[in-house]
């Protein structure tokens, strides 16, 4: 099995060790792990702000660099999303005003083998226990497009519950928005303040040392309100802590 790592645009400019801990988890279970140096963006900014003409060559990009891979992982809810509800809606727009031939085949392959890591390890992997170890108290805040728009329901949980050494605490309101939605935070930055003080306002109640996520992005809004109010609650991606080993800490 040929496994391609989607990085994301926001991991590799701010946390790249998001994505080297993607590698050395799937390595870990045995899976050969590729990383296309022609990959971009997945176009979701672009789409999100209603240019979706300009997305369509991401589109075609993306596919183009993942063609030779079985399927493709992602440390992202929120671009993995992206590829498997948009790019065929942008297809489908295309395919409308009788163009796109090849968008359609792009779109169509590229949403087939595009997997979150969570969805991945359990879906396609088959585990939920990893072997890790993390000997912290965490807790978990389910992303909008995780867990509204590829239903991850409770495989993050899953595979958090069998990590040694972790104690995972409920999040009162977890599945309230963080507010950071991407360019909603930019257009709309008091309303998204404001919902993501109530959400670190729940996090540090659950007296948890770590909040996790699968989308960094969420991670950022989060952890920047975390840490200007003086909370002790530190954000980590989910992939670091399913690839912390106990030798390794």
């Amino acid at each position: 099995m040929r496994v391609g790592l989607f990085v994301t645009c926001v991991n590799d400019t701010l946390y790249p060790r998001t994505g080297q801990a993607v590698v050395t988890l799937l390595e870990r279970l045995g899976v050969q792990v590729g990383f296309p140096m022609d990959q971009s963006c997945c176009g979701q900014p672009l789409f999100n702000t209603g240019y979706r003409h300009g997305t369509e060559p991401l589109v075609l990009r993306y596919a183009r660099a993942f063609r030779d891979y079985d399927h493709v992982v992602t440390p992202s809810g929120s671009c993995a999303a992206m590829v498997r509800e948009n790019y065929p809606r942008l297809a489908a727009k295309a395919a409308a005003e009788s163009r796109g031939e090849a968008l359609t085949e792009a779109a169509s392959d590229a949403a087939a083998k595009t997997y979150e890591l969570t969805e991945f390890l359990v879906d396609v992997l088959g585990v939920t226990d990893v072997g890790a170890y993390f000997p912290h108290t965490v807790t978990y805040h389910p992303t909008c497009h995780g867990l509204r728009s590829l239903g991850l329901g409770d495989r993050p949980r899953r595979l958090l519950e069998q990590v040694k050494g972790l104690e995972l605490r409920e999040l009162a309101g977890a599945e309230e928005c963080c507010g950071f939605g991407g360019t909603f935070a930019v257009k709309n930055p008091a309303v998204s303040s404001a919902m993501g003080r109530d959400k670190a306002h729940a996090i540090t109640a659950t007296g948890a040392h770590r909040v996790c996520t699968v989308d960094n992005s969420c991670l950022m809004h989060i952890g920047g309100i975390l840490s200007r109010e003086g909370s002790p609650v530190r954000p980590v991606h989910i992939a670091e802590i399913l690839a912390a080993t106990e030798g390794a800490r």
